[in-house]
């Protein structure tokens, strides 16, 4: 993974990483308005293992905000993530929430620098990998960073949270 460098366009998700000085790398390809799955296609863009790339999910738990980051080939389990934040009901959220929440587009939320600070969840999945690829704001771009700074610069619990 290369030095941090400033990148050329600048993210909220950016910002925070530079701010709480985290080591990662940006990684852009061109986005197909036609992709099925905003996270398969990163993956293949890059052509990294898609166990490695992760999503960014908004679910409502006892009418909380939480985020969940699983892996992109597999889905949240809403009950997991539930327990792991303690709560007891869960339930997606729904687009116009997650991007008025957030501050992000759908297919470019990144769990780092959201508008407000969120609950944030990780699946365990990602302590397998030196390095995951998360959304880096925007549709197209993504950030590259270890797991735990990841949990470091969400405050994140990580826990199995993905099916």
């Amino acid at each position: 993974m290369a030095a941090n460098q400033k990148p050329t366009e600048s993210t909220p998700a950016f910002v925070a990483l530079h701010r709480a000085d985290v080591r990662f790398a940006s990684h852009s390809y061109v986005h197909d308005p036609r992709a099925e799955s905003f996270g398969m296609e990163a993956a293949t863009a890059l052509g990294v293992e898609p166990g490695r790339v992760f999503k960014t999910l908004m679910a409502l738990i006892d009418d909380e905000l939480c985020v969940g980051v699983v892996p992109v080939m597999g889905s949240l389990d809403l009950k997991a993530l539930a327990e792991a934040v303690g709560g007891k009901r869960a339930q997606m959220a729904d687009a116009a929430q997650a991007q008025r929440a957030t501050g992000y587009v759908i297919g470019g939320i990144s769990p780092i620098g959201q508008k407000k600070a969120h609950r944030t969840v990780i699946d365990r999945s990602s302590s397998q990998w030196p390095t995951i690829f998360v959304s880096g704001g925007r549709r197209g771009l993504e950030a590259e960073l270890a797991p735990a700074d990841l949990v470091r610069v969400t405050r994140a619990v990580v826990a199995r949270i993905a099916r």
